[in-house]
């Protein structure tokens, strides 16, 4: 479980770089790739190792009004939990 306090940012060898060619932005790891969509590179933009979980949830929920702050919470640990799972990410103490 991740808690709120927590301060995530990316694994080493693991960059977030922008594709000019389709506008997209990957996370890139040895060997491998994945394609972010809009929402999870604004999350993974703010796992700087300077903000805590918490902070993100309220930077991002000021960006998208549209939805209930506590979805975007969830959306965000979930998120932030599979790229834990897969080694993508750790936390500062």
């Amino acid at each position: 479980m991740i808690a709120h306090d927590q301060r995530p940012r990316l694994a080493p060898k693991v960059r977030l770089r922008h594709d000019a060619q389709s506008g997209r932005y990957l996370l890139l790891y040895p060997e491998k790739g994945m394609q972010l969509n809009g929402t999870a590179a604004d999350i993974v933009r703010l796992c700087t190792g300077e903000r805590t979980v918490g902070e993100i949830i309220h930077e991002l929920a000021q960006k998208y009004t549209s939805k209930p702050s506590e979805a975007i919470a969830g959306e965000v640990t979930q998120f932030l939990e599979a790229l834990q799972a897969r080694l993508l990410i750790r936390f500062e103490p």
